[in-house]
């Protein structure tokens, strides 16, 4: 049980502290998109736990991964202005190079996130196989995205 608290804390703080980073980062893109990552990775931690069994699966922590995603993906896209491809960024020269391509992308971030939200339903999805159903879509819009506007290292 303490386990299953552990992951809802860590997912509820990583949504808490996603929105007070947005507030102070808003002058500066990448850390604002530094910030939503960080938010991004640390629902995926967590989605990935519950996934794998590595995590006891909790209808609320999987409500809190699912919503951590929804939320960036509803707000992610606004960050990236002329200019900020440059400094300390993961982000690829390809985003300003395609911007269509781009967009394309974020709407299906924000349309997995959506349909996510939808099947989680009130309390969360009710068991790991109906939170896998509704995460692995996400997971697969995330990874879309990187393998083309993400910076390889």
């Amino acid at each position: 049980m303490r386990m299953i608290k552990s992951a809802v804390v860590l997912g509820l703080a990583a949504g808490i502290g996603f929105a007070g980073t947005i507030a102070q980062a808003s002058d500066d893109p990448i850390a604002t998109r530094q910030a939503i990552m960080s938010s991004v990775g640390a629902a995926a931690g967590l989605g990935g736990g519950l996934m794998k069994g590595e995590i006891a699966y909790s209808p609320a922590a999987g409500k809190a991964a699912i919503a951590t995603m929804r939320a960036a993906s509803l707000s992610f896209g606004d960050f990236f202005p002329a200019g900020s491809d440059q400094g300390n960024t993961g982000a690829a020269a390809a985003i300003w190079e395609n911007p269509d391509g781009f967009s394309a992308e974020l709407a299906k971030f924000a349309e997995a996130t959506a349909k996510a939200s939808e099947a989680s339903g009130k309390d969360g999805p009710a068991d790991v196989e109906a939170f896998k159903a509704a995460m692995g879509p996400v997971f697969g819009s995330c990874k879309s995205c990187h393998e083309t506007y993400r910076k390889k290292n």
